[in-house]
């Protein structure tokens, strides 16, 4: 694979979405935005995510070919191989989420991110095997900055900071959190979806009462931040605003006190296909037991996570969090 080249095509391909993104926010209501286009397997796919669907496939229906064919497989667009003869393999395949936070973009209120990986091409491929990754910034109407992350497995995690009004772009630094404690910062587990999220609060209750017992009454001791997007909490891990994530919504709902209840939305691969610039940075990610996050290639499992700003936080956090989990009956 070339590298290079892979993470040059990603890069356009995020770039057309900002600016897609940015038109729609000019010239639709949110209403508009909001409309649902479609309810897919994977997610509900809405008007602004089907205008962005638009820009992406011709720019790879153009450049598939130059790569020896490309395996798409992203939220909204049905799978398919670009680049190849009928009979033919391609040589990559790309997971991507085009708009990942379409909520909270489609209604203006916080930025949301193209997220990109890219692995070679086989049967069974898994996150792991994800060489180059990209996620940029599609930020609100009311931004001027926006930012692109990128990663080649091995050389490390990098930044660059659009100013969109002038064109420049500078260099940012990545910098995970080296706190040592939950203390006065940002962490929490995610629930900003019903079902489930009375137990998923509790839990988060216990983690901070059993890592902070001492803390001064009427204090607020630690803070949360649900950022309807896990391209947006990975982001905020990597740019030192979070100190640790918990996605535990598959465990919850594969628990039996859901048996028999209506399933809610979880996580999919294709919201963690940028997440090799994670690992890169240093942030530690694993799944819902503590094992290394892996998940297959694919629009429609469901994947839990937990991300932690550093190792320190990850020893300090993970025993505590795995107790409360089980206490609650997960």
């Amino acid at each position: 694979m070339n590298h290079l080249a892979v993470l040059d095509l990603l890069k356009q391909l995020g770039e057309a979405v900002r600016l897609q993104v940015a038109t729609s926010l000019q010239a639709q209501s949110a209403d508009q935005r909001a409309a649902i286009y479609q309810e897919g397997a994977d997610d509900t796919i809405f008007q602004i995510d089907r205008d962005v669907e638009q820009v992406l496939l011709p720019i790879l229906e153009r450049e598939a070919a130059k790569f020896g064919g490309i395996a798409v497989i992203a939220e909204g667009i049905e799978a398919d191989v670009l680049g190849v003869a009928s009979d033919g393999e391609p040589s990559i395949m790309l997971l991507c989420d085009p708009i990942d936070g379409t909520r909270g973009i489609m209604y203006d209120k916080r930025s949301a991110f193209f997220l990109a990986g890219v692995a070679p091409y086989k049967m069974n491929a898994k996150l792991s095997d994800i060489e180059v990754a990209v996620m940029i910034e599609l930020p609100t109407s009311r931004a001027y900055l926006s930012d692109a992350l990128w990663a080649v497995r091995g050389e490390g995690a990098h930044r660059e900071t659009l100013n969109i009004l002038t064109g420049e772009k500078v260099s940012s630094s990545i910098c995970p959190s080296k706190a040592k404690s939950i203390y006065q910062g940002f962490g929490q587990i995610v629930r900003f979806f019903p079902p489930g999220r009375e137990i998923l609060a509790a839990i988060d209750d216990e983690v901070v009462e059993t890592l902070l017992p001492d803390a001064p009454a009427g204090k607020a001791i630690s803070f949360e931040d649900q950022y309807i997007s896990s391209g947006g909490q990975q982001y905020e891990l990597l740019v030192g605003h979070d100190r640790w994530v918990a996605d535990i919504r598959t465990r919850l709902f594969d628990s039996p006190s859901f048996v028999g209840k209506t399933r809610g939305h979880c996580c999919h691969p294709y919201d963690l296909a940028a997440s090799l610039i994670s690992e890169e940075a240093g942030v530690v990610l694993t799944d819902a037991f503590g094992n290394r996050l892996d998940a297959p290639l694919d629009t429609t499992s469901d994947v839990d996570w937990i991300g932690y700003a550093n190792e320190t936080l990850r020893s300090s956090i993970e025993p505590v969090l795995q107790v409360a989990i089980k206490n609650h009956g997960l």
